[in-house]
Parts: structure tokens; C-alpha cells; sequence
């Protein structure tokens, strides 16, 4: 088998959604694990530069040209491998388009992952965050999934426990970042669904009509597209701060001082929208040069055309440090930041 083609000095415009015109010093392209030879043996010649491995781009910033290997992971599978008296279970590739996998599952007569639809990025991606929107989370319906220790190419299975899902969070994002290589990933899809529309916006979408995955995908769509940009248009990654978490005690002292905050019960703690957080320090719609907020939505940090991820970088900074001001609230970005 011929080695994969490394290049040089590889633009990554096309492969993160901000669009921002950054280089890879060294890139290739991964269409089977079989390729991970390629990327072993160049890191073993390249012991002191770093490697990173590329999905959609969907959930990243770069403040600086990548100074070593971005692999691109476009593994691709989609296969019904089980099913029992209560579920089916589903297999997709890593290098699978998320919302393409999730409509292709719809398709196949399988629900449970509608109300994730539309979301960027691809599937090996997505639970490196436990991607969630409208009541549903990725580990909802997460079964296992197999990685990869590109390092010494031992490959195993992790299960719903190893992979540690929390908000925004799983064991390959904050407990071992970059060891991994998720390859693929199954999820168990009930038979009898329990549909989850009482989220702001869905049900009175869904008014009128037939009840079903297809119908509350094309609900889940419609209104993300009401919210978020189109990143072909618009440079983003979609909400860029997490809903911040914050005690009980610290959500009584922000009502007592703005009685509108928005809030949800979480176990022990409150979640708060950081998108009502920003908009309430003046920052929606906001543009600083090229890097700015979204008219219609002031959680989404956007690239009005020529940006650096410098500058949308210092943008969030600032929006931080505002809220933190105001309301005594941390944001932490959802994007990794490469080059930090």
C-alpha cells in the first residue's frame, strides 16, 4: 500500500467553519485507519511538533497557523449492526457528516436523534462535546464507541461510563485531549421513541401537524436556520460560550438584581443562557473590524469576511469579561481554541 500524500504548507480555509485563512504546516488526509501508519512514522521523524486530528472544523478556532501534522478524519460508514426486542443499534464512520447521518438514520425508519438535527460537524466529532440541542443530548443515545490510541495504535472500545459525557464535555476533550482518534461510534435508537418537543419554539412549530422524527427534524432545522448563520455565508461555529452552570445561591443574588434572567433547574446547580447574558451587556449584533456577534443571535460569534481568529478571539475576551462584570458569571467557550 503507497503512503499517504503529506502536504506542505496546507490552507485550512475550507476546513474550519469561521473560514479563517490559517495554514497547516504539514497536512493529510485519513480515509481508512490503515493511513495511521503515515501519521506514526512522520511523528517518530517529527518527535517535537504536534498533531491534530480534523473533523469538520465545525468546533474550532485558530488563532494561528498550525505549526505541525492536521490530519483529516474522514472514516466513512453507516451500517445497522444489531437489534434487539426494544432497540437498534447503529454504527457510523468518524469522517461521516453529522447531520447527513443523522437524516440517513430518519430515513432508515430509526428516531431518537431528530432533535440534533442540523448541527456542523461530523460524526467522530460529536462526542468529543456530548452535543446536544433542544432537550437531547449526544449520550442519550450513545452506545459505545471505538478509538484509537494513534500513539501506539491500540484500539478500544469505550463505553457510555468511559466516555465520562457531561455538558459540553467527555473524557476525549478534558481527561486525555489528543490521545484518541475516534473511528467509529453506535448508538442504541429505541423502537418506541419518546418524542422530546416542549423546548421553547418546537412545539409551536409542530402545531397542526403529524407527530414523527421526519416532522420534528424539519422543525429542529427551520428554527436553527431562524437562529444560526449559514457558515458557507457567514464565518462561525455556532454557539461559541456554554450555558453557564452556576448555585443556587449565585442564581437567587442574579434575580434579586434582574428579575427577567432566565434559568433551568440542573440537579444541584442552575443553568443560566449565555446568550441573554451577552445581550444583556449590549453585544448583539455587535461588530468590532471584521470579527462580530449576530444580529439575531448573540451566543454566535461570526466572521464578517477577513477576521483573524486573533481578533475573534480578543472579541470573546471581552464579551467574558462583561458578563463576568456585570453578573459575576464565567463563560467558557465552547470551541477549542488551537493555538492558545
Amino acid at each position: 500500500m503507497p503512503r499517504m500524500k503529506i502536504y506542505e504548507h496546507y490552507s485550512l480555509k475550507a476546513l474550519n467553519t469561521f473560514g479563517l485563512e490559517v495554514q497547516a504546516r504539514y497536512f493529510c488526509s485519513l480515509p481508512t485507519l490503515g493511513g495511521l501508519k503515515t501519521v506514526m512514522l512522520w511523528r517518530r521523524e517529527h518527535p517535537d511538533l504536534p498533531v491534530l486530528f480534523l473533523g469538520g472544523g465545525s468546533n474550532m478556532l485558530f488563532i494561528a497557523d498550525f505549526p505541525g501534522m492536521v490530519v483529516q478524519v474522514r472514516l466513512a460508514e453507516r451500517k445497522v449492526i444489531a437489534e434487539d426486542q426494544h432497540y437498534v443499534y447503529v454504527r457510523a464512520g468518524a469522517g461521516e457528516n453529522w447531520h447527513e447521518f443523522v437524516r440517513w438514520t430518519l430515513g432508515q425508519g430509526y428516531a431518537g436523534l431528530e432533535n440534533l438535527s442540523l448541527i456542523p460537524g461530523t460524526v467522530g466529532a460529536a462526542p468529543m462535546q456530548n452535543i446536544g440541542a433542544y432537550g437531547v443530548e449526544l449520550k442519550d443515545h450513545f452506545y459505545e464507541l471505538d478509538a484509537l490510541d494513534w500513539r501506539t495504535a491500540e484500539l478500544r472500545k469505550f463505553s457510555l461510563d468511559d466516555c465520562a459525557f457531561a455538558y459540553r464535555d467527555s473524557h476525549f476533550k478534558s481527561v486525555e485531549p489528543g490521545r484518541w482518534l475516534i473511528a467509529t461510534v453506535t448508538f442504541r435508537l429505541p423502537k418506541q421513541p419518546v418524542w422530546k418537543t416542549n423546548y421553547a419554539g418546537v412545539s409551536e412549530s409542530l402545531a397542526g401537524k403529524v407527530l414523527d422524527a421526519l416532522s420534528i427534524s424539519d422543525a429542529i432545522m427551520t428554527l436553527r436556520q431562524s437562529k444560526l448563520p449559514d457558515p458557507a455565508i457567514l464565518g462561525n461555529a455556532g454557539s461559541f460560550f456554554k450555558n453557564p452552570l452556576v448555585t443556587v445561591e449565585a442564581f437567587a443574588a442574579i434575580k434579586a438584581k434582574f428579575p427577567d434572567c432566565p434559568a433551568w433547574t440542573q440537579e444541584s446547580l442552575v443553568k443560566l443562557s449565555a446568550g441573554w447574558l451577552i445581550d444583556q451587556c449590549g453585544w448583539k449584533g455587535k461588530r468590532v473590524g471584521d470579527a462580530g456577534t449576530y444580529a439575531q443571535h448573540a451566543l454566535v460569534l461570526v466572521n464578517h469576511g477577513q477576521a483573524s481568529g486573533v481578533e475573534i478571539w480578543q472579541l470573546a475576551q471581552a464579551i467574558i469579561a462583561s458578563v463576568q462584570d456585570k453578573f459575576g458569571v464565567c463563560l467558557e467557550p465552547e470551541p477549542q481554541v488551537i493555538g492558545k
